[in-house]
């Protein structure tokens, strides 16, 4: 694993440094496969969308300017391609990830059934801070949303959750 911060790969990336390329895919790769087959909710899409992503990188490498988190950096680019290639593929129903031996290990057992009471933005927020681990300021900056609707989409999800029955398990 190269020892490099997300910001000084950043600079080598501009720099030309291939390195800094295959350092950044080596990082990120599962959690973008991860994040497009939420998505997608197909292992094939969500590789596309993983190889589109790092296209997209390597086209922007010279001009490449990380301003934030790389994580925030790459969440609205893999969410575009995965609605891209969702829409564009027209499947008829979607893939249970339980059923698909080749998809990424969920470490969230349970939790979209426990999502299925929010609202669609309100899910995507609390996924991007519990699943993906980015703080409120990098969920605004990924979303282009302020972050006071950030919070307050966070907060209320949390409050229906907490006021939501779960069955013992």
């Amino acid at each position: 694993m190269d020892p490099r911060t997300d910001a000084e790969l950043a600079r080598a990336l501009g720099e030309g440094d291939a390195s800094a390329f295959e350092a950044f895919y080596d990082r990120y790769h599962e959690w973008v496969v991860a994040l497009a087959f939420r998505f997608t909710a197909h292992r094939e899409d969500a590789l596309d969308v993983l190889q589109e992503t790092f296209a997209y990188l390597f086209r922007r490498a010279r001009d490449f300017e990380l301003r934030s988190q790389m994580k925030t950096f790459l969440y609205p680019v893999v969410k575009h391609l995965s609605i891209s290639r969702r829409t564009a593929t027209r499947r008829q129903a979607p893939l249970d990830p339980k059923l698909d031996p080749a998809a990424p290990a969920d470490r969230s057992t349970g939790v979209a059934e426990l999502l299925t009471g929010l609202s669609e933005v309100q899910q995507e927020v609390v996924l991007m801070r519990f699943v993906d681990g980015l703080d409120l300021q990098a969920i605004a900056d990924a979303l282009d949303v302020p972050l006071g609707t950030i919070k307050s989409r966070l907060h209320s999800a949390l409050e229906l959750l907490r006021g939501m029955n779960f069955p013992n398990r």
